[in-house]
């Protein structure tokens, strides 16, 4: 990573862009006394969704009802000791709720507390957080609401994301949406409200956050990595579908030149030369995180094409093929270089044979 690269929690960030018409929703809501109590902030991953509710969160709790006139946006200065507050997750109406650590990584953390020493920045990355939202967490909400708020005002939860439930969690939050206590505000957070209980989705008011333009993800690019040059700010808007979250990502991790190169080798024909797949592919597997990056691209270049050529349906059943060997790669823990290699040999031949 850069050093000179921002990297902000939504927790901690007091900047939002691309999403002025949703924040006057909300806005113009808590004015007219019409908000309602469960809401659900959906659109691609990291478009800005918690950082929205994160900024909600922060009004909500400090907002004087009787200056409502006041408020042209939901922006709460960082010196403000509710942003504080909430930014160290200490507010006493704030609940959040989001996967927690694995039990073997909480003992660590529990250890570390126990013993004084803080974990170092590289042991606080290798940290991992269970698959799910475990559903005794999702009951601790339970408790939170049955307690008044510390001053008569709003309690927040905020879920996030909805995504990570299981069946067990997710049920246990649809009890709590079906009762929703006076007062209250229920944010959940969904990259993909489609796969979420229908009786989830209809217990809330739905708020649906576009992809960011490529001016404001140009803007945000420049504002959180100052030394990108701008041939590679347009080649990043180019390949991260209006979310500035994958495209810090893709900045941070050298993803435009990957993408190039699997271009080059699905579109090379009968130029194609195995030499230099073996070479992309032995350098993808290198680590996790490289794996998952070269994925999301390979998916990412699917979809470019598809847009491309004339036969989208050919493509459309090698793009499905390429979905089932990924998960199968990961659910039967495979072999993720044969899995590379299968995917990408058949690519290249599905776009000759279109071509």
């Amino acid at each position: 990573m850069p050093e000179d690269a921002v990297n902000i929690s939504p927790r901690d960030n007091d900047y939002l862009l691309g999403h002025e018409e949703a924040e006057q929703f909300l806005l113009d809501a808590w004015k007219h006394n019409s908000l309602h109590n469960s809401l659900l902030f959906s659109g691609i991953e990291g478009i800005g969704k918690a950082t929205l509710a994160y900024r909600f969160a922060r009004f909500l709790l400090s907002a004087d009802a009787g200056k409502a006139d006041e408020y042209t946006s939901l922006n709460i200065g960082k010196d403000n000791q509710i942003f504080k507050l909430v930014s160290q997750n200490s507010h006493p109406d704030l609940k959040i709720i989001e996967r927690d650590y694995t039990d073997t990584d909480r003992r660590k953390i529990l250890k570390a507390i126990k013993d004084g020493e803080a974990l170092s920045q590289e042991e606080l990355q290798g940290l991992k957080r269970s698959a799910f939202i475990r559903v005794d967490d999702v009951r601790t909400i339970n408790e939170f609401l049955s307690k008044r708020s510390s001053q008569d005002g709003w309690r927040v939860v905020i879920i996030d994301s909805i995504d990570d439930m299981n069946t067990a969690s997710a049920n246990a939050i649809l009890k709590i949406l079906e009762e929703p206590p006076y007062k209250t505000v229920m944010i959940l957070i969904s990259h993909n409200p489609n796969r979420l209980l229908p009786t989830i989705k209809s217990r809330c008011a739905k708020i649906l956050l576009k992809p960011l333009s490529d001016s404001n993800l140009g803007s945000l690019l420049r504002r959180y990595r100052p030394t990108l040059s701008e041939a590679a700010v347009k080649s990043l808007i180019g390949i991260s579908s209006g979310s500035i979250g994958q495209a810090l990502n893709y900045a941070d991790n050298n993803a435009v030149e990957q993408y190039e190169k699997l271009k080059k080798l699905v579109t090379s024909g009968s130029k194609f030369k195995l030499s230099e797949l073996l070479s992309f592919c032995d350098s993808a597997v290198q680590d996790e995180d490289t794996y998952y990056l070269v994925e999301s691209l390979i998916l990412k270049l699917y979809r470019q094409l598809m847009h491309e050529v004339g036969d989208v349906e050919a493509l459309a059943q090698s793009w499905e093929d390429s979905i089932k060997i990924f998960s199968e790669t990961d659910s039967l823990n495979l072999d993720k270089k044969q899995a590379l290699l299968s995917i990408i040999t058949n690519f290249n031949k599905r776009i000759s044979n279109v071509n």
